[in-house]
């Protein structure tokens, strides 16, 4: 059965997200001056203004110091000043939070660790591949970690609410034969669950490897070995019927590719070497 979370230790990470929150803040009144423009207000801009929800993450986006960086937030950029597009960011801790945005049109594209997969397709709209990653097991080291899938069998493995994790974990229980208990937790990104399992707080999250990686620099507790799905693909979404603006994101990215120095040079800053071809 699950162990629930001492109401203290609780309190401590939701006093985290709290800080959290107002370092972004404090980071918009910094960026203010320069564009693209970083705003936690989620009205549309309207205008030529595309709204970014980005997620909060060591990959995707991230504040250091007085520095805004994030292997997304920095392609875009990049693609920003080449093409002339004003963009506007919108932080989100929450991927539940950034769907619903991009359901009712508070968000023009949703940029997160979000893996593409069939049953996703039907309800948005999903531009070429950006990167490649993988969703692993993250665990405390020590005598008591598993080294195989099979031993997740009647455990419990705590993922990000709207995250299509759920879908490959129920995947993984048929294929192992057994039940795999999944707590969909409301709050808290993936960066949030590593801290928790880090603590020992909860015994099990499921993330991507590209997030694993970057925390593992801080939480050098963690093992992140087993593998819960195969590589897959990580795009940007769209809402379903902006088939115009997923074209125009696929022509801009590659159009920054052709800079081949500065592309291949942003892929080993994040993550330390090259990416094989994206074609599908």
């Amino acid at each position: 059965m699950m162990r629930q979370l001492h109401p203290a230790k609780r309190g401590q990470i939701t006093l985290y997200v709290i800080l959290l929150a107002m370092v972004v803040g404090f980071m918009v009144a910094l960026s203010m001056c320069d564009k693209p423009v970083v705003d936690p207000d989620d009205s549309p801009s309207g205008g030529d203004t595309l709204d970014i929800a980005i997620e909060y993450s060591p990959v995707t986006y991230y504040t250091y110091d007085d520095t805004l960086g994030g292997y997304n937030y920095d392609l875009l950029r990049i693609i920003a000043d080449s093409v002339g597009c004003p963009m506007k960011f919108h932080p989100v801790v929450t991927l539940e939070k950034a769907l619903a945005g991009l359901d009712d049109g508070r968000y023009d594209v949703l940029v997160a660790q979000f893996p593409m997969t069939a049953g996703d397709t039907s309800k948005f709209a999903f531009t070429e591949p950006i990167y490649i990653d993988q969703q692993v097991l993250v665990q405390r080291r020590g005598s008591q970690a598993i080294h195989s899938q099979l031993d997740l069998a009647g455990d419990t493995v705590w993922v990000v609410k709207g995250s299509p994790m759920v879908g490959r974990i129920a995947s993984l229980s048929r294929e192992i034969g057994d039940t795999i208990y999944v707590h969909v937790d409301e709050l808290y990104g993936p960066e949030q669950l590593m801290m928790m399992v880090s603590s020992g707080e909860i015994r099990y999250a499921v993330v991507n490897r590209s997030i694993a990686r970057a925390m593992a620099t801080r939480l050098h507790n963690l093992d992140r070995s087993v593998a819960i799905s195969l590589s897959q693909f990580q795009s940007w979404m769209v809402a379903k019927n902006r088939h115009g603006l997923c074209d125009s994101l696929n022509r801009w990215h590659e159009q920054v590719k052709l800079d081949t120095a500065t592309y291949l040079g942003l892929q080993r800053r994040y993550f330390g070497g090259t990416f094989p071809t994206l074609a599908r």
